[in-house]
């Protein structure tokens, strides 16, 4: 990839619409533009200041292509850092073409996948943990995720790193220079002062690490199985927390025999719930690999919605006992896993009722997944499983498994050097891992990068972005 040529791509989502914005950047965006623009003021777009919005039209060889208004950024105060120019045309498809294509047979290449922003973080725009953000802040598709995006590209995750980083590198520096004068046995860095920044590294770390278990099922959508034996009406609780007729509902038995998902965004969370086939006994082998899908849901899930039939339950020992069985059964392989224990079509239930249930099962929640009763309630109580103060605080939140991955490598090392401390290990041999949490660190941000983690990371991007 050239990265110092002039490149184009359609930054808005291709299609039909009302209007469509069309990005050019590099050192000679604006000279590439200014002969195709004529501005209907007579203006030269060359000598337009940066941050103007001209209105003209576009045309090519005296033929008219559209009216446009071009906006005018020039370096270094833009996104990418280059000069850019962006010409808003009406949304037809074919304007779109007409102008790209015409840009791209006069000195314009067509950009990569997210070129924009990979131009923006080697200008130094932004470091590479916001540049990632900038991709999550467009994929973010609830209010949580939105405000974890936003927060990690105004830079609080990567300052929060770089300090960290610039500490340590100090230290690094005084037990570096220290293996300089070895044969004078002497101390450049203060051990207890290098111990005490090594224990507020290890805390922070960890922190940003177990944040992680949050961060990442509020990116990825929370996932919620609801379970249970078939005909309790699974189908109808997952069309009640969609307020739609996603799942098919039948009287008969076994209706479900494949794993049916949608989400939806409760109290600003993402949670993606996941209806499952009944589980029976069963001879049908279709029915039978439905089941088996189930328990793997179960698996994955974050929480367990176990689904029970209200009125089937009044006086039946054996059904009482199975559910009781179920219960202890599903809790004992996820013993840290949320389980409630629903009992559905409480509208058929009365008070009385209940308490006998309650007096056999222990206290549940009563739904009416037909009649919507409860279901709130029970959005209340998801909502109380997923630790949701660390949004409410603006604390920093890991949502990239990069992030993750590299969290762990720099505190694996910083432990080496508290450990080496602790056994008198030399200077020379604790610089080694000191240099290894510096590189893990710097990972993060990009100021330790190479030509093959760009690649993975912008290939995942849009054109246009």
């Amino acid at each position: 990839m050239i990265l110092n040529d002039t490149i184009i791509a359609l930054a808005t989502p291709s299609g039909a619409g009302a209007i469509a914005v069309i990005r050019i950047s590099g050192p000679d965006a604006i000279a590439v533009a200014a002969p195709f623009f004529k501005s209907a003021f007579g203006k030269d777009l060359l000598q337009k200041k940066s941050h103007t919005i001209s209105l003209g039209h576009i045309v090519e060889d005296g033929k008219l292509l559209d009216e446009v208004l071009v906006s005018v950024f020039k370096a270094p105060h833009s996104y990418t850092g280059e000069n850019v120019v962006e010409l808003s045309c009406h949304g037809s498809p074919f304007i779109q073409q007409q102008i790209i294509q015409l840009f791209l047979r006069n000195g314009c290449r067509t950009a990569e996948p997210g070129e924009f922003t990979l131009r923006a973080f080697l200008n130094g725009k932004m470091d590479l943990s916001q540049a990632e953000a900038v991709a999550d802040l467009i994929a973010s598709d609830n209010a949580a995720s939105h405000q974890i995006a936003i927060q990690q590209m105004r830079g609080g995750f990567s300052n929060e790193i770089k300090e960290l980083r610039a500490e340590l590198l100090n230290f690094a520096s005084l037990i570096e220079l220290e293996l300089d004068f070895s044969e004078e046995d002497v101390e450049f860095a203060d051990r207890r002062q290098f111990k005490e920044l090594l224990g507020r590294i290890q805390r922070v770390l960890k922190g940003l690490i177990d944040s992680f278990a949050v961060g990442n099922v509020i990116k990825n959508g929370i996932p919620v199985a609801i379970v249970g034996e078939p005909n309790v009406g699974k189908s109808t609780l997952l069309n009640a927390f969609l307020n739609e007729e996603r799942a098919l509902v039948s009287d008969i038995e076994g209706t479900t025999r494949d794993t049916i998902e949608d989400e939806i965004a409760i109290g600003g969370i993402g949670f993606r719930f996941i209806d499952t086939a009944g589980i029976r006994e069963t001879e049908d082998v279709v029915e039978g690999m439905g089941i088996k899908r189930t328990f793997e849901k179960i698996e994955q899930a974050q929480v367990v919605l176990l689904l029970v039939d209200g009125p089937k339950l009044l006086g039946n020992v054996d059904k009482l006992k199975r559910t009781t069985d179920e219960f202890d059964k599903i809790k004992a392989e996820n013993p840290n896993k949320p389980l409630l224990l629903l009992v559905n079509k409480s509208d058929a239930l009365s008070d009385t009722d209940k308490v006998a249930i309650d007096r056999h099962l222990g206290k549940v929640s009563y739904i009416s997944a037909k009649t919507g009763e409860g279901i709130e309630d029970l959005k209340q109580r998801l909502l109380q499983f997923i630790n949701t103060g660390a949004l409410r605080n603006n604390e920093t939140i890991v949502t990239n498994s990069r992030h993750y991955d590299s969290l762990l490598k720099a505190l694996e090392e910083i432990e080496k050097v508290q450990l080496g401390m602790e056994e008198g290990l030399s200077s020379d041999l604790m610089a080694i891992d000191v240099r290894e949490a510096l590189y893990h660190l710097g990972e993060i941000t990009g100021q330790v990068t190479n030509d093959e983690l760009l690649g993975n990371i912008f290939a995942n991007f849009c054109i246009g972005k």
